[in-house]
């Protein structure tokens, strides 16, 4: 492509983040602006993405040298995994600055500081989807920490200087781990002939270092990932930071930031290291499958609506994580669904008990009670919400669990069996939450909760249009996403298993064409 569409489009947003510092401060202008940016990034992806060939592999690619001395090249390009993600990103960041267009206004810096933050995080992040050369999605990976560390500890709750210093605590460890697998790499490369972090190059490498060096790289980035994902038992850091930012903070937070951990798994630790995947896939699985019960079992047990959706979060967080290494192509392509599918339907869930919890000045469950009597809106929505978050038939998120499981379950019936079981747990932390806050007698403290504004719904209608569109036709995004899957499995040497048919079956058959 002789346009360069993702450099474009990952530059848009960091230059209207540089123009907000740059203007007056306060007022609606900035947030205009805002606006304006990520709604024009949408247009562009939406463009870009209308062109993209489902079975061209890997498109809108750019190199060009950045840093000749170790190879380090500023290379971009998409398959159908980073698109969807791309697509993701572009679809959140105007919906979320547009409900949280007073969540600025009383932060420790002004409001254009807030808004320029969070366009700063859409680029960067599309960056990180779109990166091919090694070097370049560190540095972009590492620098998505910038924005959010302030986002989180300039606008939120009392405890968001905490949150926010755990949150940095965590991802630092996890990037330096990488980095050291980063270093790792260019040795390889040097010793194979040209030093190189080009993707396409190290994958041809890598296939042929010893099982030890490349079980090693492999875990520096594996740890890193899972850190960002957040995996069990690394994801402490979540339910803080959750409960300490804004919503909008929040959904960029767990929605979109923390889908580079399992992206980075897919394009990195399976492609890089075929071997090492498969030697890790059955202690990832069962730290999945902990991870899938360990999130529902919390969510449960929780009175802070934030904290609540943090560790569902960490559950579905699981479905993903085990569908990616579960390392057959059902299970590959649900994870990458359920990638999209949770980005919205958590999106739904943190904005519109956001703006519940803004109206009563609580996120504790126990002082609601009776509230879809006097907001019957936000009842409605915060209910499709919750059942598209316990993935109920026909909502999206049903698709992407279902076909995480039917792909594990021909690897491991147990682990399949087990992790069914969060769906069950789902279902008892979604409706106890909704019936706690919504249903039975109206509280007095309650009785001044008023209804969404049109701006609200404005920015929920479209995240629940696309979960109840997806929930009914899944296939428009798995057209993108199933050639890509394939590709990378061929890549770590893995087929689907055959189905196991009965000997008595196979002699029917056998007697039949007879």
């Amino acid at each position: 492509m002789s346009f360069p569409w993702l450099t474009v489009i990952g530059t848009l947003p960091l230059l209207g983040a540089v123009a907000l510092t740059l203007m007056p401060r306060g007022g609606v202008l900035p947030k205009q602006l805002a606006l304006g940016v990520s709604v024009g990034t949408l247009v562009l992806t939406a463009v870009m993405g209308l062109q993209y060939s489902p079975r061209g592999g890997m498109q809108f690619e750019e190199e060009h040298e950045w840093i000749g001395a170790f190879g380090a090249h500023y290379a971009l390009g998409v398959d159908g995994i980073g698109l969807t993600l791309v697509v993701m990103t572009a679809i959140l960041t105007p919906l979320v600055i547009a409900a949280s267009w007073n969540d600025g206004d009383e932060g420790r810096w002004s409001v254009n500081a807030f808004f320029a933050w969070m366009l700063a995080l859409e680029g960067l992040a599309l960056g990180v989807f779109a990166a091919t050369d090694v070097f370049l999605f560190y540095v972009l990976f590492e620098a998505t920490l910038v924005p959010i560390y302030f986002l989180l500890g300039g606008f939120g709750g009392l405890q968001r200087s905490y949150a926010a210093v755990k949150f940095l605590v965590f991802s630092l460890v996890g990037g330096l781990l990488m980095l050291a697998a980063v270093v790792g790499l260019y040795v390889v490369s040097a010793q194979a002939g040209t030093p190189t972090y080009l993707l396409s190059e190290l994958s041809e490498i890598t296939a042929g270092i010893d099982e030890s060096t490349g079980r090693w790289l492999f875990l520096g980035f594996f740890v890193a990932f899972a850190v960002k994902a957040p995996m069990w038992p690394v994801h402490t850091w979540l339910p803080d930071a959750a409960a300490a930012g804004t919503p909008g903070t929040s959904v960029l937070l767990v929605s979109v930031l923390d889908k580079i951990g399992t992206f980075g798994m897919i394009r990195f630790c399976l492609e890089l290291f075929p071997e090492a995947s498969q030697w890790a896939s059955p202690v990832v699985m069962v730290l999945a499958v902990v991870s899938i019960i360990y999130g529902a079992l919390l969510a449960i047990g929780q009175d802070d609506i934030r904290r609540l959706i943090a560790y569902t979060s960490v559950s579905h967080f699981g479905f993903i994580v085990l569908g990616i290494f579960a390392l057959t192509s059902q299970s590959a392509s649900g994870a990458t669904l359920y990638m999209f599918n949770h980005g919205m339907s958590t999106a739904a869930l943190f904005l519109v008990t956001g703006f519940l919890i803004t109206r009563h000045g609580s996120a504790r469950i126990s002082d609601f009670g009776g509230v879809e009597k006097v907001a019957p809106v936000l009842a409605g929505i915060l209910l499709v919400a919750g059942l598209s978050s316990l993935s109920l038939p026909g909502l999206a998120p049903f698709v992407s669990e279902f076909l995480v499981l039917a792909g594990t379950f021909s690897v491991s019936v147990t682990a399949a069996v087990v992790a069914t079981l969060g769906i069950v747990l789902a279902a008892l932390y979604i409706l106890l939450m909704y019936q706690r806050t919504m249903t039975g007698p109206l509280r007095a403290d309650n009785a001044t909760i008023t209804d969404l504004r049109a701006r609200e719904v404005a920015a929920l209608a479209p995240i629940l249009g696309l979960i109840i569109a997806f929930g009914f036709y899944p296939q428009a995004l798995l057209d993108v996403i199933n050639p890509a899957v394939e590709r990378t499995l061929e890549q770590v040497g893995v087929t689907d298993p055959s189905p196991d048919v009965p000997l008595e079956a196979l002699s029917q058959d056998e007697e039949a064409s007879q």
